[in-house]
């Protein structure tokens, strides 16, 4: 019964990360990205601490955060790096583009294991990875074979989120998740304000839809979420957890065709369509993997 809540938790993840989609685009209407960045994690962090708060007292705890903040600051730059990147492609890009192409961090996250930990590639992975590269393509190339600046920040968004992925998996079997959360959105949002000044983006003209649009982005998409995420996957294990949350993607396309009236051609719908398959199948090879791991285990035992 558990699983199944857990599940129905993560499905519920991906609807309000779908309408984060949207929100941003909202936001991006009298606000720049850094602004946004800024605002957002400046609520999670304020929330994430005041959640954080009540476990200091936690001898276990509190010995492992050292390590914690070390770990929470390494996925905290891989968060400020997909988040950064996503938010500035979405100005040059549609939200239903964005989602999709953010979705391939999912098919990235097995070849940084790869490269960092030796972990072996199956064949369905590299068949998710081939199929990613024509989703890409038919979702996004123009008739000139050229990649819009949108898309092609919005590919490297997917960079960072994979590493985020890859560092949580690792880092939350060792640290309190509380701690992890917590650092990780005070160094995104040390980072966004940085940039802000870098940027010369403090200039605030903010309207009441943009405001709104970011404390969305804030509480429910980035706090809540967050929060929600790591609670439901103790009973779903990360291989199911990664192939419910890649429908994420499809929850931003639904909202940007009911909310923003964004026009859909066949052609994106086909590399939609090809992009999420791709992700199933990498999810499918990671839990093969899996799955043999634990024979082997067991036939030692």
């Amino acid at each position: 019964m558990k699983k199944w809540l857990a599940i129905g938790g993560l499905i519920l993840v991906t609807v309000i990360w779908g309408g984060g989609f949207v929100a941003s685009d909202m936001a991006l209407e009298s606000m720049k990205p850094f602004q946004i960045m800024m605002v957002r994690f400046l609520v999670a962090s304020v929330l994430m601490g005041m959640l954080d708060l009540g476990n200091r007292k936690k001898a276990e705890q509190v010995t492992k955060r050292a390590g914690a903040i070390k770990a929470g600051i390494l996925m905290g730059i891989a968060l400020f790096m997909g988040f950064s990147l996503q938010t500035i492609g979405l100005q040059y890009t549609t939200p239903s583009k964005n989602a999709f192409l953010t979705a391939l961090n999912v098919v990235i996250v097995p070849f940084i294991a790869f490269l960092i930990l030796k972990k072996k590639i199956g064949i369905k992975g590299i068949v998710g990875a081939i199929l990613s590269v024509v989703g890409v393509a038919l979702l996004s190339l123009n008739g000139n074979l050229t990649l819009s600046l949108g898309d092609g920040l919005t590919l490297l968004c997917a960079v960072g989120f994979a590493f985020q992925i890859f560092f949580t998996s690792e880092f939350v079997k060792k640290y309190p998740a509380s701690v992890l959360n917590m650092v990780q959105m005070i160094t995104a949002f040390v980072l966004s304000a940085a940039s802000l000044v870098i940027f010369e983006e403090m200039e605030f003209q903010v309207t009441t839809k943009g405001w709104l649009s970011v404390l969305y982005l804030g509480i429910i998409s980035t706090t809540v979420c967050y929060l929600l995420q790591t609670a439901c996957q103790k009973y779903v294990d990360e291989t199911k957890a990664a192939i419910v949350l890649s429908m994420e993607s499809v929850f931003g396309t639904i909202f940007s065709i009911i909310i923003l009236h964004e026009v859909i051609t066949l052609r994106m719908v086909i590399g939609c369509i090809i992009i999420l398959i791709a992700v199933i199948i990498s999810n499918l090879s990671e839990a093969e993997g899996e799955m043999k791991n634990e024979e082997i285990q067991c036939d030692n035992l």
